[in-house]
């Protein structure tokens, strides 16, 4: 066992970057709306330094690239209702887990650790995504960036998490990939632990200053 888990009594992790590369499919949302806008795309390689903060965030940042602005409330909200749309259909269709993910989430809950799951990506396409790589029974407790009045990097959600499951913050580890994991980690009293494969704003997540870093989450066993 990882040395970071020491005295751990829970586990949260991020989804997107963290546990699955989610991009093939948010990009080709992302780019489905802004065709139904008449708009250019935005291509994957530009998608995958703007996953982080909600799907609201992601179509405002492709928005601001096309146009050279910000966009209006209007067009945003209509580009973000397109993107839930075409993300909706099938959100799993080109993701992956990332390696090590399987062995990791397999062992810790044969161990009995609690997990939970804290993304920022609209609750309802969770447990799709979860489903289709047969991971919803790994998870007691799923929440979304919708979940709560606020999501990361606010640590309310972690905090949340610690007291559904009566843990102590301290005895709680955050895994993420990006600055938003380990600030909300932080600030909730959680140890925290980054991977550097995942979507962090092309910075590197070590300079977020984590307890720990580990290239596959298969070394947490």
């Amino acid at each position: 066992m990882h040395p970071i888990l020491n005295d751990i009594r829970l586990v949260a992790f991020d989804l997107d970057g963290t546990l699955v590369d989610s991009v093939p499919d948010l990009a080709a949302a992302v780019d489905a709306a802004l065709a139904d806008l008449g708009m250019p795309p935005a291509g994957e390689p530009r998608v995958r330094d703007w996953v982080g903060n909600g799907s609201l965030k992601l179509m405002e940042r492709s928005l601001r690239d096309v146009l050279g602005r910000d966009p209006d409330a209007a067009l945003l909200a209509r580009a973000h209702q397109g993107f839930l749309d075409h993300y909706g259909r099938d959100p799993s269709a080109h993701t992956r887990l990332y390696p090590g993910v399987q062995e990791a989430l397999d062992a810790l809950r044969d161990r009995g650790l609690p997990l939970a799951l804290v993304t920022n990506k609209p609750s309802a396409f969770i447990a799709p995504i979860l489903a289709a790589f047969n991971l919803q029974a790994h998870f007691g407790l799923c929440l979304g960036g919708d979940s709560l009045a606020r999501k990361k990097p606010d640590p309310a959600p972690l905090r949340h998490v610690a007291a559904h499951f009566d843990v102590p913050p301290a005895a709680c580890l955050m895994v993420g990939d990006s600055r938003h994991d380990i600030e909300a980690g932080r600030a909730a009293g959680f140890r925290t632990l980054a991977v550097p494969y995942g979507y962090n704003h092309g910075e590197p997540v070590r300079d977020s200053a984590p307890d720990g870093v580990v290239e596959s989450l298969a070394e947490l066993v």
